[in-house]
């Protein structure tokens, strides 16, 4: 299975984005797909999830109302939106896939190499 993400970059504070993760190698259907960030210095820490059968989604407190997680199966793709920028959400971004477990914990088998995104 791989992961390739995009999307990332330079944006002003209270600007948007929108990262895409694309999947191959592997099905679509049957497990969770998630977003994380890690900033420099800082722990990896999970942004949102979801499933990709039930469509399913979490996110963490520090992105609730400002992003949101989404998928389409037929293309095999995740995205992120993100939305209301801040300077603390300045991280590289990774999306991940496994099973709805191993998502959750942050210990999934499959990652993206990651996209930047920095926020001034």
């Amino acid at each position: 299975v791989q992961l390739v993400e995009s999307g990332g970059g330079p944006v002003q504070a209270g600007g948007s984005l929108r990262l895409s993760c694309v999947v191959s190698g592997g099905s679509f259907s049957g497990k969770c797909m998630g977003w994380f960030r890690q900033a420099p210095g800082k722990q990896r820490e999970g942004v949102a999830r979801i499933a990709t059968d039930s469509g399913n989604t979490y996110y963490a407190d520090s992105v609730k109302g400002r992003f949101t997680i989404s998928k389409d199966n037929a293309r095999k793709t995740l995205y992120l939106e993100m939305n209301m920028l801040k300077p603390e959400d300045t991280a590289m971004y990774y999306c991940a896939a496994d099973q709805c477990q191993r998502v959750a914990s942050g210990t999934s088998r499959y990652w993206g190499q990651g996209t930047q995104v920095t926020v001034s």
